[in-house]
């Protein structure tokens, strides 16, 4: 008799959150005369189990993120009714490239040109094209993935150039507890990156960046995807797999 109400409790929290999620999303977009519509919300779905994601799918969120395989396959396989789309958020061991490159129609934390070549020559002929987004080392945390910026033009040419892939945009994570005009400033360099890389041939249209906790900075300064976990389904209760 419990497990009723503890869903339906959860599934109404999901549509409460995804509601001030949108409203907050406009009134970001707004105050830079963006139009909402050229944001989308990634809902990133890791640690929760898909019922989870299927209360979303029914709220209208059609793009779920992903960062661990053995979590992320199942799932996926476990709703293939649904209109999703797929994206893998997290970051990519080279022994797992195929299972990505079969089961995900986006790749965000391509930061190798070996990653990359396997992603590539690992996507199945009859499959459209894997989206990807270039990870950046935005704020030179050491240790940390992503490529250094002055390193992604050259890199962007070389993805940019290979088959059964499509280079999108470039994907940054900042380091948390920063405040939001170090955040702004992280988001605003990423996107001059993308404008430079542009005004040198390129033709990204992509930039993933922002999470739950500062998502705002982000659409400000032009996200156009936005990976947000907590803000909408809760704390992970799931724990980690590989």
């Amino acid at each position: 008799m419990l497990i009723g109400p503890q869903i339906s409790s959860a599934n109404d929290a999901i549509a409460s959150n995804l509601q001030s999620l949108r409203t907050a999303i406009a009134a970001a977009a707004a105050s830079v005369h963006r139009s909402v519509d050229s944001i989308t919300l990634v809902a990133v779905s890791k640690g929760h189990g898909a019922d989870r994601v299927r209360a979303a799918a029914a709220c209208g969120v059609r793009d779920f993120g992903e960062s661990y395989l053995q979590e992320a396959l199942p799932k996926i396989d476990a709703l293939r009714d649904l209109p999703a789309t797929w994206h893998f958020i997290g970051r990519i061991q080279a022994n797992k490239t195929a299972a990505i490159a079969h089961g995900f129609d986006w790749v965000h934390g391509v930061d190798r040109l070996k990653i990359a070549e396997r992603l590539s020559a690992q996507r199945p002929p009859h499959a459209p094209p894997l989206q990807l987004c270039l990870q950046v080392n935005i704020a030179g945390e050491p240790g940390k993935a992503g490529i250094e910026p002055q390193s992604a033009p050259q890199l962007a040419r070389q993805l940019a150039a290979l088959p059964r892939l499509q280079l999108r945009g470039l994907m940054c994570i900042l380091p948390a507890g920063r405040s939001a005009e170090d955040n702004s400033r992280g988001f605003h360099a990423l996107a001059l990156l993308l404008q430079q890389i542009n005004a040198h041939g390129g033709a990204l249209d992509t930039l993933s960046m922002g999470m739950s906790s500062d998502y705002r900075q982000a659409i400000q300064q032009g996200a156009t995807l936005v990976r947000i976990g907590t803000a909408l389904f809760g704390p992970r209760p799931g724990a980690r797999l590989g």
